[in-house]
């Protein structure tokens, strides 16, 4: 009975770093498109699109890895990542045609980064043993950090400081996983919720144009 117990709990630690994994590369993957995305638009050449692919893709979770004691981060350590950040950035620069077919393609791929890598990082702190507050901060961390990287080698406003319930979104995602976990849910059901809250707020958000009081708006009713 006690082996059966202990192999039902690795076989369900290796179903959550299998998905943990699954969920990183596909948050660097269509963040990376996102960098890319904004490299073909402000014109830059092949090497300035493949740097703001990785940039894009990897910053959030280099941050959040090294704040985890998760050394050397897996952006550096594991060769898909890079992978995954070139072959995105590569698809982007000779398809970007394609792709900007999309209608506000880099946001939409920025909103879908943005949810898996708040599940992604939230679930990663707590496998390292985080704190829920701590894990929650570092999956919205994870989410805006490569975005914010983004925004400011192009020389524009990060998008967590000007636009619809960015950051917001993100601490939903992250917190969802961790109540999930509180409460002793399945992991990967609290992983795709989160994550499908993220991105559905996120997505609303930018339809609707919902958005937090901005500094002008809350000095205007002050008048």
């Amino acid at each position: 009975m006690a082996l059966a117990a202990r192999t039902l709990t690795v076989n369900e630690q290796a179903l959550v770093s299998t998905l943990l994994v699954a969920f990183d590369l596909s948050g660097t993957f269509v963040f990376a498109l996102s960098g890319a995305m904004a490299g073909v638009k402000n014109r830059l050449d092949l090497f300035g699109v493949l740097v703001l692919s990785f940039v894009a893709g990897n910053t959030g979770g280099v941050a959040r890895d090294l704040m985890i004691g998760a050394v050397p981060p897996a952006a550096i350590r594991d060769w898909r990542y890079i992978t995954v950040s070139i072959l995105a950035g590569l698809i982007t620069f000779y398809w970007s045609e394609v792709i900007g077919q999309l209608r506000d393609s880099v946001l939409v791929f920025d909103a879908a980064g943005l949810a898996l890598f708040a599940v992604a990082g939230a679930s990663k702190a707590l496998a390292y043993n985080a704190g829920p507050v701590a894990a929650t901060l570092l999956g919205m961390l994870t989410g805006i950090g490569g975005g914010m990287a983004r925004d400011l080698l192009v020389q524009e406003i990060p998008t967590v400081l000007r636009t619809e319930l960015y950051a917001v979104a993100a601490l939903l995602g992250a917190a969802t996983v961790v109540i999930g976990r509180i409460l002793h849910m399945p992991s990967q059901a609290t992983s795709v919720l989160g994550a499908a809250l993220c991105f559905g707020l996120r997505f609303t958000a930018m339809r609707r144009g919902w958005h937090l009081p901005t500094a002008a708006s809350a000095r205007s009713a002050g008048e």
